[in-house]
């Protein structure tokens, strides 16, 4: 059978945080953790879809300790309201769950190429603004969601916002790389702390996030046929959120560890996964890091 969301521990007393909590992953796991009695924040960028996820789970779980809050990664002038208006001088666990895929090209609200800038740049300064409230818990976590398909291709760091050349899936591909280097080098820098930096991916799991970009360009047989492939061959939701949880709660989690389905990663139980070896290079991860730094002008304590 393997770990199913019934091993998840009690997670009373905890407070956390989940990006894209509005649908997809991101509502799975937000559900499972209020379902363990964590202080769940629901951190949504679509504030009307998001109240929408937020009277369902309370219907689902009317004693659970839920809230609310406006979360656009895509705009670091939200990300910073966001870090500063969230109360509490504690935060146990940041899942950063929220994500786009093969999108046409786009820039986000600071300029940044929007793959990139939704995946990576604004979970980096979210991460880095909230960093000093995780390090004041006693067992922090922060689950960053990855993908299989960061296989595809290495960061370039000479042109993070792909200015010189676009391609769909090897922007997604590179933001997820991006992804399991801020771990690795959030782990490194936190080694002596009770930091757990941890990485996970669902596998081919059913959401809204294949179909996105062909509806957005309006291309009807690109997007049925995703959806198509979502029924065939995807797990559900609730077995692709899985991962992150394992990552966000299981005592075996490590620093730098990255959590994925067990068959062939693409389906089943949870447990560690392969990752392309360039996603573990301390002069790749310090080199990004830099650069995000720079870019979001978030700089870690």
């Amino acid at each position: 059978m393997g770990w199913t969301a019934r091993n998840i521990p009690d997670q009373s007393g905890r407070t956390v945080v989940v990006t894209g909590a509005n649908s997809g992953l991101g509502y799975v796991t937000a559900r499972e953790l209020a379902r363990r009695g964590a202080h769940t924040v629901l951190a949504c960028r679509d504030e009307e879809r998001g109240a929408r996820a937020h009277a369902r789970l309370r219907t689902e779980l009317p004693e659970a300790r839920t809230e609310l809050r406006t979360l656009d990664l895509a705009d670091l002038s939200s990300v910073r309201a966001f870090a500063k208006e969230l109360p509490g001088e504690r935060l146990d666990l940041l899942v950063n769950n929220a994500g786009l895929m093969a999108l046409p090209f786009g820039r986000t609200a600071d300029g940044f190429e929007m793959q990139f800038g939704v995946n990576h740049l604004g979970h980096f300064a979210l991460t880095g603004l909230l960093l000093d409230r995780l390090l004041a818990a006693p067992a922090p976590r922060v689950v960053t969601l990855s993908s299989g398909l960061h296989a595809l291709a290495n960061i370039e760091i000479g042109d993070l916002n792909s200015e010189l050349s676009y391609n769909r899936w090897l922007a997604y591909a590179r933001s997820k790389t991006a992804n399991l280097l801020f771990t690795h080098e959030l782990a490194r820098r936190t080694v002596g702390t009770r930091l757990i930096a941890a990485a996970a991916h669902p596998g081919y799991a059913s959401t809204e996030l294949q179909t996105k970009g062909a509806r957005m360009e309006g291309r009807r047989g690109a997007e049925r046929l995703l959806a198509l492939g979502n029924i065939v061959f995807a797990q559900p939701a609730e077995a692709g959120a899985l991962p992150a949880l394992y990552a966000a709660t299981d005592a075996a989690a490590r620093p730098d560890s990255y959590i994925g389905p067990r068959f062939l990663g693409w389906r089943g139980a949870p447990g560690p996964t392969w990752r392309a070896p360039w996603t573990r290079s301390d002069a790749a991860g310090e080199r990004l890091w830099a650069a995000s730094e720079q870019l979001t002008g978030v700089a870690y304590p």
